[in-house]
């Protein structure tokens, strides 16, 4: 090999070392510096050394997090303040993810990106901290204030009167998505504001439906010893009946009519007031007390047909309720089983 080639060589040599060198300590140099097109939850940190950096994120990211999230639905909101949460923001680790992302592509890669102007596409998502438990305390509260059970259509009943209560719609909070919500909104610098979506539930019952769900009705007016037959929440009927004596009161309340005979058979209760006949069963005729017909209310007592009409209009029976044989046949053919009753 000649001299001349020789020189040439190591003067290439010298040359390729010297540059590696240069390129090395170049590189070095930035060594505490993010590259361009890095960001932080959205922060531009390109070209900030660490402390810079920092500080960037606590001006730019943690003071906003310092405002409240705020919750809305219609005309109500609700605040969800930073000091509840116990905020933590590990901002070291952050700008360290920031720095590593940005040793990408090796040296002679690094170098040609600074050279000709170039960027990292990378964004490292914030780490934030928060206390789950204070953030389901403050859905549940917001839940507490907007939800609603749906209420269904009913009636009220009064001793000589049928009150209908009009149906109301419910209302019920999406928890799940309101919890992803909040979530993203105490990682935002920007989006601070959340709207609650509240599901509204219908009754099932409604206003409308009341009639159809009450098609008959009964109420006694024990003082006055009427009986009155609602159709369709609309007085039907009223009769004249007779009511439990003292001691053997008819018993008040809201039931339902259980059970229909017609012609029933007399179970005689084992009570002192039946004498001989405690205990037995009684066949229609004229020893039965119960004619023509029998509409079970509760525990033995029941609307019946009775051949005392002289009784009628006052407190003599042994608690159930006594009627002309051609009213309790009337109404026996009006009312089914499960027809409501109500005894003031």
């Amino acid at each position: 090999m000649g001299r001349k080639l020789q020189i040439s060589l190591l003067i290439a040599l010298i040359a390729g070392i010297c540059g590696s060198l240069l390129i090395y300590w170049w590189d070095s140099t930035y060594k505490n510096e993010i590259a361009e097109g890095v960001k932080i939850g959205g922060i531009e940190v390109g070209g900030l050394d660490r402390d810079d950096a920092a500080s960037q994120l606590r001006a730019s990211l943690i003071t906003p997090l310092e405002k409240n999230v705020v919750v809305t639905s219609g005309k109500q909101d609700f605040k969800l303040q930073p000091d509840e949460l116990d905020i933590t923001a590990d901002i070291g680790g952050m700008v360290d993810d920031a720095l590593a992302a940005s040793e990408d592509g090796g040296m002679l890669g690094r170098t040609w990106r600074r050279v000709s102007g170039g960027e990292v596409d990378f964004e490292v998502d914030p780490q934030i901290a928060y206390s789950r438990k204070a953030v389901d305390g403050f859905i549940g509260g917001v839940a507490e204030n907007l939800e609603k059970d749906a209420v269904n259509a009913s009636v009220e009943p009064t001793a000589d009167s049928l009150q209908p209560v009009s149906s109301a719609a419910g209302y019920v909070l999406d928890d799940d998505r309101l919890h992803r919500q909040v979530s993203a909104a105490l990682q935002s610098t920007t989006d601070r504001k959340v709207e609650a979506e509240v599901k509204k539930v219908e009754p099932e019952v409604t206003t409308d439906q009341l009639a159809q769900q009450y098609p008959t009705y009964i109420t006694v007016d024990r003082n006055n010893f009427q009986l009155y037959l609602y159709e369709d929440l609309e007085l039907a009927k009223t009769y004249t009946v007779a009511l439990g004596a003292a001691g053997y009161d008819t018993p008040q309340g809201l039931y339902n009519i259980e059970s229909k005979q017609v012609d029933p058979v007399w179970s005689v209760p084992n009570s002192d007031w039946a004498g001989d006949l405690a205990g037995q069963t009684i066949p229609p005729g004229p020893e039965n007390p119960l004619k023509a017909r029998w509409m079970g209310i509760y525990n033995g007592a029941g609307i019946h047909g009775t051949s005392d009409t002289g009784s009628l209009g006052s407190a003599a029976s042994h608690g159930c309720i006594r009627m002309d044989v051609p009213d309790v046949i009337d109404l026996y053919d009006r009312v089914p089983a499960g027809t409501p009753i109500y005894i003031s």
